[in-house]
């Protein structure tokens, strides 16, 4: 499964950790509190910017492994993390990062979980995890996922999967028209089969259920207006808009062309966060 660039990634980054769902973060924080340390699997990890969020919610010591298919944004994770941490020491091919009172040894496998999601993984974790992921993601494969999670009875938790919300600002008559579009583009294959795109938080709810999980959900809205700083996230947005939409033919093109002429001031983007714990 291919990846996004470093740039975007960057881009998004602040957005993305302000719009998580803070009940849910706190549920995570109270799971592992009475815990000395925890070990982790971050799946889709980029540039390791979910670490970077959730690691002021767990344990001093922590252990984790960055999992992605790119080895650039592997590398890229090594560098941006470094640049994060109080005080970075290598270690191998994995890095020692102390960040407040927190230690954190971070190792970086590279693999397609399309192929080897178990060596992905790993043996044992106590909890795995992901941001944006899973609206990319096939309901085969959201199930082997969630069979797979089960198997080695950790927690899991994951934020920001799209859930189908978009309205721009300002509003434009063929808002609803792209959006359609836009969800017929996204549940195409992107690696990991046909993609769930704005169900899939459901169907990771379902599959953990049937694995007598508990879940729990929250929603996590981006909520972007460049007032407050975000104009060239909403920009880039809208430019991955005005490029993915003609491949759908779903949207005339004059329609289109008015549509994407105009001048977008903000955006309201659907998330949700889950998170599902074994009830044994």
């Amino acid at each position: 499964m291919a990846g996004f660039s470093s740039t975007w990634l960057s881009l998004r980054e602040a957005a993305d950790h302000r719009s998580r769902n803070h009940e849910l973060a706190e549920a995570l924080s109270a799971r592992f509190a009475l815990r000395d340390q925890v070990s982790v699997v971050d799946i889709g990890c980029g540039t390791g910017s979910n670490l970077r969020a959730m690691a002021g919610l767990l344990p001093s010591q922590q252990s984790w492994t960055l999992v992605d298919y790119d080895a650039q944004l592997l590398l890229a994770a090594r560098s941006e993390l470094a640049k994060w941490a109080d005080a970075v020491e290598a270690d191998g091919s994995k890095v020692r990062l102390k960040k407040g009172h927190q230690q954190l040894t971070v190792n970086f496998r590279q693999a397609d979980l399309a192929t080897d999601l178990e060596g992905a993984l790993g043996e044992a974790c106590d909890l795995v995890t992901a941001a944006a992921f899973f609206d990319l993601a096939s309901e085969a494969f959201i199930r082997k996922f969630a069979r797979a999670v089960i198997k080695r009875k950790a927690v899991f938790y994951t934020v920001l999967t799209y859930n189908g919300v978009q309205r721009w600002k300002p509003h434009h008559p063929y808002d609803n028209a792209v959006t359609a579009a836009f969800h017929a583009h996204q549940m195409t294959d992107k690696g990991l089969g046909l993609s769930l795109g704005p169900t899939a938080a459901l169907s990771l709810s379902d599959q953990f259920k049937l694995g007598d999980y508990s879940v729990l959900e929250g929603d996590s809205p981006w909520e972007l207006d460049e007032r407050h700083g975000d104009g060239e996230l909403v920009r880039e947005l809208h430019a991955g808009f005005v490029e993915a939409i003609p491949e759908t033919g779903k949207v005339d093109p004059k329609s289109f062309a008015s549509w994407s002429a105009m001048k977008r001031t903000g955006a309201i983007v659907g998330h949700t966060d889950t998170l599902a714990s074994p009830m044994f």
